[in-house]
């Protein structure tokens, strides 16, 4: 009898280093592209990235419409008008190039190309019932992990409710993480990103779903991060940084593909939904306080936390190594310019009662957190943002 079984997946195939993103002809071309979508973020074609990856598909004999109707925290019909456009293409390969929105817009669009519909039809989990088009992801910030995961997040424009599509056939076929597309980042987004993807590793690891290959995971992904992220915010040129935060960026993805998040992630949400708060700037200000909250049920793991931040713990109790994880990510989050509370970001007290109930409804990763949350935890944690 088989008992405590773990298991561990990972589809995608992952090319990383400078000059990475040169590859995507010859990674379309196995993939068997002829026709491909590109599915890029706007802000892009300022810096002539989405015309070096266009241009480079174009040399490999493959044909290329762009869509780059993405917007930040993206809406459903994002993806919908996107996968229109690769319908009259009769695109057999899409390509998501940018920040988390884009990537996600991008799989959800490859998505629609075989199986039909509307992107709000495959909101939940294990709604997609045949595998999308084949999909290669290009991050150009080291925040969502998008790029290894098989989640896509959308905000219901009608409703204002954040949800995702998630399926094992979103998982991407490649992804290409090339450092000298992070350059022209702008500190404040290198640091709300940056942030994001510390959180995946932190709610990773802290997750009741972790397993020992995900621990390895967001171990890896919260040092490289804590080596880099201060760097890769004051000194945007830095390429050891860059790389290393698309690694960090990465290595969270795949622990969260597997292990889940938590109450940070799900107390974010309707921030986005209602306020279209950045998902990184919510999970930037809320992290903290979530750990704090946790603590009690994960010292262990946030023991762990502090020392991969390079944390000095020895001799320290469980609790206080645990509390020093706390005051690491607070001190992080401070130095790289995070606004402190919710009031920072024009959001009144008030609006508590709707976050809560958004957040509660965020079912899995509420139920995955390692400690109980309810209306008054996630209250609690409201007000604790709030600076109460």
């Amino acid at each position: 009898m088989i008992t405590n079984l773990k298991t561990f997946h990972l589809k995608t195939k992952i090319f990383s280093g400078l000059g990475a993103a040169s590859k995507i002809g010859a990674v379309a071309k196995e993939l068997g592209g002829a026709r491909c979508l590109l599915v890029a973020d706007p802000e892009l074609d300022r810096h002539g990235i989405t015309d070096q990856v266009r241009r480079s598909l174009t040399e490999a004999g493959i044909a290329v419409q762009t869509s780059s109707k993405v917007e930040p925290e993206p809406y459903l019909d994002n993806a919908d008008d996107a996968a229109s456009i690769g319908k009259e293409l009769g695109a057999d390969l899409v390509v998501g190039l940018g920040g988390g929105s884009a990537l996600d817009t991008a799989k959800a669009a490859a998505t629609l190309l075989t199986n039909g519909g509307k992107a709000e039809d495959y909101i939940g989990l294990n709604m997609v019932p045949k595998p999308t088009a084949p999909t290669i992801m290009i991050p150009t910030t080291a925040g969502t992990g998008s790029e290894v995961t098989f989640t896509a997040v959308f905000t219901n424009r009608a409703t204002k409710v954040k949800g995702g599509i998630n399926s094992p056939f979103l998982f991407p076929d490649a992804a290409l993480l090339d450092p000298e597309l992070t350059l022209s980042l702008p500190p404040n987004v290198t640091a709300f990103t940056g942030m994001d993807a510390l959180t995946h590793a932190i709610e990773s690891m802290t997750s009741l779903s972790s397993t020992i290959f995900t621990e390895a995971l967001s171990l890896t992904s919260i040092r490289l991060i804590s080596q880099s992220l201060r760097r890769a915010v004051y000194k945007g040129s830095d390429i050891d940084a860059r790389e290393k935060m698309l690694l960090g960026s990465l290595f969270g993805g795949m622990a969260l593909a597997d292990a889940g998040v938590g109450a940070a992630h799900a107390l974010a949400y309707p921030l986005g939904g209602n306020y279209r708060i950045p998902h990184g700037l919510a999970n930037a200000i809320l992290i903290p306080h979530v750990m704090e909250f946790n603590l009690p049920a994960a010292e262990s793991s946030l023991a762990l936390i502090a020392r991969n931040m390079g944390e000095s713990v020895e001799g320290l109790s469980p609790r206080w190594a645990a509390q020093t994880a706390v005051d690491a990510v607070t001190t992080l989050a401070y130095d790289i310019g995070v606004p402190e509370t919710l009031y920072d970001l024009g959001i009144p007290k008030s609006a508590i009662p709707l976050l809560v109930e958004g957040a509660l409804k965020v079912t899995r990763p509420v139920e995955n957190n390692p400690r109980f949350l309810g209306q008054h935890e996630a209250e609690s944690i409201y007000e604790s943002a709030f600076g109460e």
